[in-house]
């Protein structure tokens, strides 16, 4: 003891920080649990709104509880206007909207570049737009504009496309189904290499890297999201859509030289997982993709295709017809 306040060991007070963080965990279970427990009930009011407030405080990342908080909007705004005139019901909803967006501001300032946060917001606005009267959402529009222009000025001119880029980096590090990061990731890129004024080389340089990281992430080839983004990247090669991939200025044999070793690649992907539709499908893609490149098709890549259509069929019968139907068309 000294000066009256009793001393504490480094050990003891690792003990107790290790106590605290305890019960703020379990704390937020019980939250957790108690906000699962009222939307499972439809307990749509004015309560678990509050205690969806108080989860999204704490863990903003957490997509879902901004589902549910959708939901309880969604409920509010149905019974707005099944219970009042339109004029009524348009008060109501504008009212609840701002409200909304007013919750959002301390969020945002604490946590920039959550995606969830901004992607809620836009879709109050969207709501807005669906639900309200035209001079209203312009309002709303107008003060939204206003927001972000303060926005620029605080935080200065630079772009902060390279930490959004970096962010959806990190959100992909930590769930490789992340569905929305992987699509945010492919409006970033061609923002970021247009903002660099980036060269031919450092375009080609983020296409190699891009390639090898979703070849990385395929080690789980049975994850559709995954291959929804090699297929954007597929894209690049598309000689038709050529200025608006991040490498417009392949020329024609570099594009089929990176389809034929795609094709490579994927192919091994099959050694241990010969049940996974997506391989098959990516494979005949990529061989269409390379025959439109060189502008025919050999026997050979015709024999490979049917093949796969084969294995497609049995994998995937609810899909059946298509693919007999894409069989006769390739045999025609």
């Amino acid at each position: 003891m000294s000066h009256g306040i009793p001393r504490y060991s480094s050990k003891e007070r690792n003990k107790e920080s290790h106590q605290q963080e305890l019960r703020k965990i379990e704390t937020y279970r019980e939250l957790d649990q108690l906000v699962r427990g009222k939307i499972a009930e439809h307990e749509y009011t004015l309560e678990t709104l509050q205690k969806i407030s108080e989860l999204l405080g704490r863990n903003p990342e957490y997509y879902t509880v901004w589902n549910y908080r959708r939901q309880v909007l969604r409920h509010e705004f149905s019974r707005a206007l099944s219970n009042d005139s339109e004029e009524s019901a348009a008060d109501q909803i504008t009212a609840w909207i701002k409200k909304d967006l007013q919750f959002l501001i301390p969020l945002l300032r604490s946590f920039p570049k959550c995606y969830w946060i901004w992607n809620y917001r836009l879709w109050l606005l969207d709501e807005a737009r669906r639900l309200l009267p035209l001079p209203v959402v312009r309002r709303l529009w107008e003060e939204e504009l206003a927001l972000l222009h303060l926005t620029s000025k605080e935080t200065g001119k630079a772009s902060r496309t390279q930490e959004e880029f970096e962010y959806a980096k990190k959100m992909i590090g930590a769930n490789l189904s992340n569905f929305s990061a992987w699509h945010y990731r492919t409006k970033l890129i061609q923002r970021l290499l247009n903002e660099q004024s980036a060269t031919d080389d450092e375009r080609r340089k983020m296409l190699d890297d891009e390639l090898e990281l979703i070849h990385r992430a395929l080690c789980d080839p049975y994850d559709q999201s995954l291959w929804f983004y090699h297929q954007n990247l597929m894209c690049t090669f598309v000689p038709t859509l050529c200025e608006q991939t991040m490498a417009p200025n392949l020329s024609n044999p570099e594009r089929l030289d990176y389809l034929r070793r795609e094709i490579d690649k994927i192919q091994d992907m099959l050694d241990g997982a010969e049940d996974c539709k997506y391989i098959y499908q990516a494979l005949i893609d990529c061989t269409l993709l390379a025959a439109k490149v060189e502008g025919s098709m050999s026997s050979g890549d015709q024999k490979k295709i049917l093949g796969w259509l084969s294995e497609l069929k049995q994998l995937d019968p609810l899909r059946r017809g298509r693919w007999l139907d894409f069989e006769r068309s390739l045999c025609s």
